[in-house]
């Protein structure tokens, strides 16, 4: 028994220097320079190598860490998780990023990429999938959220051209889903869910395509619960806001009838 045991023990002393041996034969070379091995990273970063890419970051990172080199180290370690589709752990790098380096040149960048993390996470629009709009929301409110948080700090950034595609995008799908829920409502005739529902539409995500049918739908789940009062009220609103349209004109009808 004991040489049994001391067999077993040899052969898991020998496997794990093994293993000690194949991670060190899996260290890059770093270079002496920071700025060398920040370009080490991106290389391999270009040929999605990602976790060599990883090791340098963080090798400046640790290394150097008084050096200008340790933030754009600190930066580059989000890159890594966002293209290796891990959103949180990148969010997480980006904020922290954010945090420690608020008056750095590229915090916009950090803040706008932590925000493309809720939109890499929102639900699919792939054909074969049920329609995002019958899923669950949460990432949508939340790439929206992140998106007007951005626009309002950082409103000169470069990359707000870009923050304000994703918004009307998430503003538009939450829009959608809101329409969705109101119409499940509206074939069961309930009236008062169907208000409710087009109204936070209306406040919350105008601005879309469905503003009209949101506005006329509106109208009649008012009429439905006979508050002619309210329905008229939503058309007036919908001429203010929807001015020389055919959507204007017809509202215009319907109050004059």
């Amino acid at each position: 028994m004991r040489l049994v045991v001391a067999c077993l023990t040899a052969l898991l002393l020998l496997s794990t220097g093994c293993a000690s041996l194949q991670r060190g034969a899996g260290e890059p070379d770093y270079a002496s320079k920071a700025e060398e091995n920040l370009h080490l990273g991106d290389e391999a970063m270009d040929n999605r190598d990602f976790q060599r890419a990883e090791k340098y970051y963080e090798y400046v990172k640790t290394k150097f860490p008084y050096l200008e080199a340790s933030k754009e180290a600190e930066l580059k370690l989000g890159d890594v998780a966002f293209e290796e589709e891990q959103y949180p752990e990148a969010r997480e790098k980006y904020e922290s990023f954010i945090k420690l380096h608020p008056t750095h040149p590229q915090v916009d960048y950090a803040a706008y990429r932590a925000a493309v993390t809720h939109v890499k996470e929102m639900p699919s629009q792939f054909f074969l999938l049920p329609p995002s709009e019958e899923k669950d929301q949460t990432e949508v409110q939340s790439a929206l959220k992140s998106m007007n948080d951005f626009l309002r700090q950082y409103p000169d950034s470069k990359y707000a051209k870009d923050a304000k595609a994703l918004q009307a995008e998430a503003k538009r799908r939450l829009a959608e889903h809101e329409l969705y829920v109101a119409s499940f409502y509206r074939k069961r005739e309930h009236w008062h869910a169907v208000a409710q529902r087009l109204e936070g539409l209306l406040a919350r995500y105008s601005g879309t395509q469905y503003d009209e049918e949101a506005f006329f739908s509106l109208h009649e789940a008012y009429v439905k619960l006979k508050e002619p009062d309210r329905a008229q009220e939503t058309l007036r609103k919908l001429i203010q806001q929807m001015p020389n349209t055919p959507a204007a004109q017809r509202a215009q009808r319907m109050l004059g009838s």
